[in-house]
């Protein structure tokens, strides 16, 4: 994959990121918060942009949205599987609750 692809493919995740954030914010504000892993603040921000503003955001460079769970151990909880899988899920997701909230800066 070229660089030019790769952009691409970036703006193009983007997008679909900030689609669904908005989507998730307007059926459930603080369901979405936490789903996000985003504060109050940063899922008003999000539901209030424009197309416009969707579109300029989605164009950057980087990936706007981020691996939350980047610690060994909550990766192999999410990654589990039989019986204890489902006990493992609920346990990522109860340490994944704890962890704070990012912002939009």
């Amino acid at each position: 994959m070229n660089t030019f692809d790769m952009q691409s493919e970036i703006k193009e995740l983007n997008l679909t990121y900030l689609m669904l954030a908005q989507h998730m914010i307007r059926e459930d504000k603080y369901t979405a918060a936490y789903r996000l892993g985003i504060n109050q603040q940063s899922s008003d921000i999000l539901a209030n942009l424009t197309a416009s503003q969707v579109l300029k955001l989605a164009g950057a460079n980087v990936l706007l949205c981020r691996m939350r769970c980047d610690d060994r151990f909550i990766l192999g909880l999410l990654t589990s599987h039989g019986k204890e899988g489902v006990m493992s899920q609920s346990h990522a997701a109860i340490l994944l609750a704890g962890q704070a909230a990012e912002t939009l800066a």
